[in-house]
């Protein structure tokens, strides 16, 4: 896999440059590249308590994203999901520890805890006093001696990192700082493996599978499990955290893994709060990235049970721009339909063989989904099969409402429900076809020339045209042929969708931004769906 790099081994340092250009001069690096990586304070008081985290690079925002005020004094950053050296632990302990001391807060790995470890006790023997606090709130393996640190151990950052900045002592932020390792759990889940840069990518994880209790270095989870949706991911995360919760209340920490897009990360967001620990959960914070495992797509939820003093905490300003901040759950708030929205009601009336037309042009629809949305991707942004699908079903649902007896009525009653159910401009467009269309039938026009007015209609305000590579090179021959009977129809729509294979030129859609070879031998997916539709019809 291509990825935006130069070499392997500059990688961690250069990135961390670029990062540090938007510093605001708060953040430095220590002059010790490239085997001492280090992210430290330039406004730190040396007279406070330190926080030292890090571990391998990999992780972004973590570790360097959240050094600043009132959370890390400084981050030391290993190559990718590699532990920092010794040495590198040490020059950051030594860079920012005064006479109040410094906590050192690492994940429960052994690399980290070595390094880590001896790097702590070379600063006390140099006089410094340095404690550690090892995070392991991995709960994925039941049983297991020594659990992995993961997206927890940004709750020991935040509230140690509050205590600190207000000038807590040593021994007060160590305390607080272990007893948020003592109570926080984790666990994660993910579609896909990671790309470790200048590595062949692992395919592990098999189609239709997701992997549950996966570390975030890559490694393999505690089982594979057939993935359902976001509901069910949810909710098998929320059974294995179950039996480590009590009453709470509790601050959940929402973390993508890497690649998981704003609107998942909102969906399982939302299936959180349904969830069965919905009402134990008051306090959010994300859904953001926050400890990644580079482009794994995938997420992990922590939980903490705070007290007031905890959310305090949790809640104090910090100033690195990563930290999104806690924030409390609260219903979704619904306002009314401003007036003048509101569609007029007609009156359901019933046709059976109106009904049955419907359905079959929805099912085929419904049913060309997948090869619409191939068609689309080639040419477009791969959604044409959903978008006329989704307005298929709602289309369906709202049958026993549609004045069926009635075309005029009916073409209109479409209109309306296209323009509320279908996204993009097809939506538009067809609402505006069949709006058009509903109004010449009310004026006394046959069905086909009722449809033709909406056709004409449609490219005076689309601006398309035949041989513009639109539905219109499909639904303009077939209206035209109609009046020979479904079959001539049928055909003329078909020949006008392969049409659209050879122009390579469009003048209208998103295809119009496409190049000519993209376009080459590829049916336009509105040009299809309509041959598909008349098809149908013609061999029912």
């Amino acid at each position: 896999m291509s990825q935006f790099i130069n070499a392997r081994d500059a990688l961690v340092p250069e990135a961390i440059d670029g990062f540090l250009r938007t510093g605001e001069g708060l953040l430095a690096r220590l002059d010790s590249y490239p085997h001492i990586k280090v992210v430290v304070r330039t406004d730190w008081d040396k007279s406070k308590v330190s926080l030292v985290s890090g571990g391998g690079s990999g992780h972004e925002p973590a570790h360097a994203g959240f050094v600043g005020q009132g959370l890390l004094t400084a981050a030391v950053c290993g190559d990718v999901f590699a532990s920092p050296s010794v040495d590198a632990v040490l020059a950051g302990i030594l860079a920012v520890t005064g006479p109040s001391g410094c906590l050192l807060i690492v994940k429960n790995y052994t690399g980290d805890r070595l390094n880590f470890g001896l790097a702590a006790e070379r600063a006390r023997a140099m006089g410094l006093k340095v404690n550690m606090v090892v995070v392991d709130d991995d709960i994925a393996l039941p049983d297991l001696p020594q659990p992995r640190g993961v997206a927890g151990t940004l709750f020991v950052h935040k509230i140690a990192g509050s205590l600190a900045e207000n000038g807590a002592d040593l021994e007060t932020v160590t305390i607080s700082a272990q007893t948020v390792v003592n109570s926080v759990v984790s666990i994660g889940m993910s579609l896909d493996t990671c790309t470790v840069p200048g590595s062949p990518k692992e395919s592990r994880i098999g189609s239709g599978k997701a992997e549950l209790g996966l570390g975030i270095h890559g490694e393999p989870g505690v089982e594979q499990v057939n993935f359902k949706g976001a509901r069910d991911a949810i909710g098998m995360v929320v059974d294995r955290l179950a039996s480590h919760l009590d009453e709470g209340p509790y601050v959940a920490l929402m973390n993508n893994l890497g690649s998981a897009t704003s609107l998942e990360m909102s969906v399982l967001t939302e299936e959180l709060c349904q969830s069965s620990i919905g009402d134990k959960v008051k306090w959010l914070i994300g859904p953001a990235p926050l400890m990644t495992s580079l482009d794994m797509h995938g997420f992990s939820l922590s939980l903490l049970p705070v007290s007031d003093k905890q959310l305090q905490l949790l809640k104090s300003d910090v100033k690195p721009a990563a930290w999104p901040g806690c924030n409390e759950l609260s219903k979704a708030l619904v306002h009314p339909v401003p007036l003048g929205m509101e569609y007029p009601s007609v009156q359901p009336s019933s046709n059976p063989e109106m009904a049955d037309l419907l359905t079959q042009c929805c099912n085929v629809l419904i049913n060309s989904e997948a090869d619409l949305n191939s068609l689309d991707a080639k040419s477009g942004d791969g959604d044409t099969g959903t978008t006329v699908a989704t307005a298929a079903r709602a289309i369906l649902d709202a049958l026993d409402r549609l004045p069926l007896a009635d075309e005029g009525l009916l073409m209109r009653a479409l209109g309306n429900e296209l323009s509320q159910t279908m996204g993009g401009s097809s939506g538009v467009l067809l609402a505006i076809f069949f709006a058009a269309a509903g109004k010449s039938a009310e004026s006394g026009a046959l069905p086909v020339d009722a449809l033709k007015s909406g056709l004409e209609r449609v490219q005076q305000v689309g601006g398309a045209a035949p041989g513009h590579r639109t539905m219109i090179d499909a639904l303009g021959p077939a209206l035209d042929a109609l009046p020979n009977g479904v079959a001539f129809a049928a055909k003329a729509a078909r020949a006008g969708a392969d049409r659209t294979a050879t122009i390579t030129s469009a003048k209208a859609g998103r295809a119009a931004y496409v190049s000519a070879d993209m376009l080459a031998g590829q049916n336009d997916p509105g040009a299809e769906a309509v041959a598909r539709l008349f098809e149908h019809l013609a061999n029912d």
